[in-house]
């Protein structure tokens, strides 16, 4: 069934839906800056720590990257079940590659760092990417320098992308973790959306859906940047929320009040 607030402001579409293509993703020119730094990380086959706080945009940012990736150069593999030891992590890895995985941690292990080796000759550059990669296991910490260490640490032949909430970056810089840190050359922190970018994100994605006119009063949109605190997953949930009060109401315009009521109402989540 159509959501009867689409109808009211002449969308086409839910505009603070997730389900958008990695083309059509909107970035604030900061967090397209984060882009290219990934981008020529990977160019140079470097590994990256890329942090920031729940909800600021690190998905999008990576979908991006994804998206902009040449496919010809490079192997991109997605994990995001952290929460494993070192063998299940190893073998969710070999699961993600395509690999049939192995009886014993050794083996699995090997199968990845063949694949590995094999990606190189094909002049194909793998990147794993470790999503909540906060919540990785010390045991796999451990061991993930070890997975970049080919020819006796001559050649760079695998980038990881670690990805997570702060928290990483503070377990990277304990000094039992060090072997890993200083391979991960490139470090980077997604900041939270400025009060000019979440007015564009609003605009961006409404007209996306089928409205060019301004649908926020300049005071809700304050109200509502506030209360996200600048995570665009909190504007997402708000912003539509909003819309649904206001088409309630039969409202034209989301303004203060409305969004007020919807604060009252659903809140905040907690990170």
């Amino acid at each position: 069934m159509t959501p009867a607030y689409l109808g009211h402001f002449g969308l086409t579409c839910a505009p603070f839906s997730k389900e958008v293509s990695d083309a059509d993703l909107w970035l604030p020119t900061s967090k397209a800056a984060l882009v290219e730094e990934l981008g020529e990380a990977l160019k140079n086959r470097a590994s990256v720590v890329l942090t920031g706080e729940p909800g600021v945009g690190k998905t999008c940012v990576l979908r991006a990257l994804r998206h902009r990736l040449p496919a010809q150069g490079f192997r991109l593999t997605y994990c995001h079940n952290a929460t494993l030891g070192r063998r299940d992590f190893y073998r969710q890895l070999c699961l993600a590659l395509g690999l049939k995985p192995s009886a014993t941690a050794a083996a699995v292990f090997y199968s990845v760092t063949t694949h590995v080796e094999q990606l190189g000759a094909e002049k194909l550059h793998p990147v794993f990417l470790l999503d909540e990669a906060h919540l990785l296991h010390q045991d796999v910490l451990d061991h993930l320098h070890i997975l970049l260490n080919y020819q006796w640490d001559s050649r760079a032949l695998l980038s990881l992308i670690l990805v997570g909430l702060p928290e990483l970056e503070s377990r990277m810089v304990r000094r039992h973790n060090r072997s890993l840190y200083s391979r991960l050359h490139t470090r980077l922190r997604i900041e939270p959306l400025t009060p000019e970018d979440t007015a564009e994100y609003l605009r961006v994605r409404l007209a996306r859906a089928g409205c060019e006119r301004e649908l926020f009063a300049s005071d809700a949109l304050a109200m509502l940047h506030e209360a996200a605190s600048g995570a665009l997953r909190d504007v997402d949930r708000l912003a539509t929320a909003a819309l649904r009060e206001a088409a309630r109401r039969r409202k034209k315009l989301v303004e203060r009040d409305a969004l007020a009521r919807v604060l009252d109402t659903v809140g905040i989540d907690e990170p």
